[in-house]
C-alpha cells in the first residue's frame, strides 16, 4: 500500500559522522533531520501535495498572510528509542486532536487525524537514524505547524495554507541532574483572556511571553510565573510554556483548570498517574494567595511545572515585586521526581505502558 505521505529521499543526507557527532551532544532545537513532511491546502483542492521529501526552506511571497497576521499554529512530541531498537511515539493521537482545536481557533483548517499521525510517522522512518539511542533521556523532537501561505494582506482566514513536520535531535533537559528553579510572579504581563487564544497553541502566545520571561531573568529567575491578572494578584495559570502542578500535605494533586490555559499532554498524563501515587487528582483554580499561604504553612509541599521538553520541572522558589518564599524547603519533592520518573520510564519502555499511550513506529 502506497503510504499516505510518499518519501522522496534526499540525495544530500547529512554524513553518518557529522551525524554521531549531532546525536552525542544535540542539545535541544539546533539541528535538524535530512527530511520533512509537508501538505498543501486551498479552498478550491483541499488537503493535497502529501510527501516526506529532503529538508528545503520555504520560498513565501512577502505579503504572505502569516507574516502580517500570524495564522498559524504548530504542536511538539517525541520518539523514543528503546531498548529492542524501536520507535516509539507517546500519545500523538492526543496531539492530533489538539492541533486539530488550534486550528479551529486560528480559522485554519483541520488537518484529518490520520493525516497528523501519517505525516509524523513516516518522517520517523525516513529518519529513524536520528533518533538518538534507548538509555538515558535523549529523543527526536517532532514539531508539526500549520501558517497562512497566501499572499494577500486583507484580514480574513487565508485560502492558502502549508502544513509540515520537521524534526531535531533533543538532548536530556537536565544534563546536570534535575534541580529546581525559581519563578518570578509577574505583576505587568498576563498570558492570555477570557475567550483569546490561550488554549490554542500557536506562535503568538510564546511571542507575547518573551518580555516576561527577560523581566524573570533581570531579577535573576528562571522562568515566570503567569496569572489571569496584574499586580500579583490573580488565578495561577502557567509558568512560561509550561503547565502548573501543586501537591498538598493532605494528599491532593492539584492543577488549574482548562479554559485559558493549553491542555497539555504531560500535564494529562500526570493526572492519570495520581492515584498510582495515592494523590486525589484535583483540577480548579487556584490563587496566588492559597499558593503563598501554602507554601508558608505547609499545606502546599511541592510545586512542579509540566511539559513535552522537560517532562516535569520542580519549582522550588517564587519571587515578586517585594516577597521572596521557598516551597518544601527549597528542594525537589518526592512526588515531582518519582512521577517524573515514572513517566519517563513509561516512555523509554522500562515500565509497563498501561493506559496504551505508545504508539510504535519503527
Amino acid at each position: 500500500m502506497r503510504p499516505a505521505f510518499p518519501l522522496v529521499r534526499t540525495t544530500t543526507p547529512v554524513p553518518e559522522a557529522e551525524r554521531r557527532a549531532v546525536l552525542a551532544a544535540p542539545g535541544f532545537g539546533k539541528h535538524f533531520t535530512d527530511h520533512m513532511a509537508t501538505a498543501a491546502w486551498t479552498t478550491a483542492e483541499g488537503w493535497h501535495d502529501r510527501r516526506v521529501g529532503p529538508l528545503a526552506p520555504f520560498s513565501l511571497h512577502p505579503s504572505a498572510s502569516v507574516l502580517h497576521y500570524a495564522q498559524e499554529i504548530f504542536e511538539g512530541l517525541k520518539a523514543y528509542r528503546h531498548t529492542d531498537g524501536g520507535v516509539r511515539l507517546f500519545r500523538p493521537e492526543f496531539n492530533a486532536r489538539r492541533f486539530a482545536r488550534s486550528a479551529e481557533r486560528l480559522a485554519l483548517p483541520v488537518l484529518p487525524e490520520e493525516d497528523f499521525l501519517a505525516s509524523v510517522e513516516e518522517l520517523v522512518r525516513a529518519d529513524e537514524a536520528w533518533v538518538p539511542g534507548a538509555g538515558g533521556e535523549a529523543s527526536l523532537y517532532l514539531r508539526p505547524y500549520m501558517f497562512a501561505s497566501e499572499a494577500f494582506l486583507g484580514v480574513r482566514p487565508a485560502e492558502e495554507v502549508v502544513y509540515s513536520v520537521i524534526a531535531s535531535p533533543a538532548g536530556p533537559y537536565f544534563p546536570g541532574g534535575v534541580t529546581g528553579i525559581t519563578l518570578w510572579v509577574s505583576s505587568r504581563y498576563t498570558r492570555a483572556g477570557r475567550g483569546g487564544t490561550g488554549a490554542a497553541k500557536c506562535g503568538g502566545n510564546y511571542a507575547s511571553s518573551l518580555a516576561a520571561q527577560i523581566e524573570a531573568r533581570e531579577h535573576g529567575c528562571d522562568q515566570v510565573l503567569f496569572l489571569d491578572d496584574t499586580g500579583g494578584k490573580g488565578d495561577l495559570e502557567e509558568s512560561g510554556t509550561m503547565n502548573l502542578c501543586l501537591v498538598t500535605s493532605g494528599g491532593e494533586l492539584v492543577t488549574p483548570g482548562l479554559g485559558t490555559i493549553l491542555d497539555g499532554v504531560t500535564r494529562d498524563s500526570i493526572l492519570a498517574l495520581a492515584a498510582e501515587f495515592g494523590l486525589t487528582r484535583v483540577e480548579r483554580a487556584v490563587t496566588f494567595a492559597e499558593l503563598r499561604a501554602g507554601a508558608a504553612d505547609g499545606s502546599v509541599t511541592e510545586v512542579f511545572a509540566a511539559g513535552t521538553a522537560a517532562v516535569i520541572t520542580p519549582i522550588v522558589a517564587l519571587k515578586g515585586e517585594g516577597f521572596e518564599f521557598t516551597v518544601g524547603g527549597g528542594a525537589p519533592g518526592k512526588y515531582t521526581l518519582d512521577i517524573r520518573g515514572h513517566l519517563l520510564d513509561i516512555q523509554y519502555g522500562r515500565a509497563e505502558d498501561r493506559y496504551s499511550w505508545l504508539r510504535r513506529v519503527v
